[in-house]
């Protein structure tokens, strides 16, 4: 038995399967369910961090950081408006993102910790871009941004940074993953 769907000039579905197909699209998943499939998605593990308005380093951990365009070089932070430091990073004109690796599992607890102690026996690098925002010594990638855009959506905001620089320190960087609600270690496929 064959099924043919009827559809309008435009190509969309017509009659009552457009109605339906509506009213699934009309209604929200339940939160538990949107958190439980993305916590399926795989996100690099990294932090954020910015001077506030007394000069004083403000970070955070974050994973939901991606990169937006190559021209000109945009990434993207989003920030729970429920967070300590959303209002500090968001005011910021600028911040660094530093992308961590298997070996900083306890730098990204210590920025997702109580604010007044991110910082505490961190050690900062020093250079033209830690004037702008502070660089973590140890982290093997810091990408510095200018703040390019803010964008409110759902309970976030998107931050959204224009990369002014990328030091690599000359090792590789990354591989620390926030996947099925802990930290794990990406790495590369092996060839075939």
């Amino acid at each position: 038995m064959s099924v043919t769907t009827l559809r309008t000039e435009s190509g969309a579905p017509s009659g009552w399967e457009h109605e339906a197909a509506a009213s699934v699209l009309s209604r929200d998943v339940p939160a538990d369910e949107f958190r439980a499939a993305m916590a399926s998605l795989a996100a690099p593990v990294t932090v954020v961090t910015c001077y506030d308005d007394t000069g004083s380093p403000r970070g955070l951990t974050a994973s939901a950081v991606s990169s937006l365009s190559l021209d000109p070089p945009l990434l993207l932070v989003c920030l729970d408006r429920g967070s300590r430091t959303h209002d500090v990073l968001t005011g910021a004109g600028a911040f660094t993102v530093h992308l961590l690796g298997p070996e900083d599992q306890a730098l990204a607890k210590k920025f997702a910790g109580p604010t007044g102690e991110r910082f505490d026996g961190v050690p900062l690098a020093a250079g033209p871009a830690s004037r702008h925002a502070p660089q973590l010594a140890d982290s093997a990638l810091r990408l510095t941004c200018a703040r390019h855009d803010l964008i409110e959506a759902g309970d976030h905001t998107i931050l959204v940074g224009r990369v002014a620089v990328a030091d690599c320190q000359g090792r590789p960087a990354g591989g620390l993953v926030w996947h099925h609600r802990g930290f794990a270690h990406a790495r590369p496929a092996e060839a075939r």
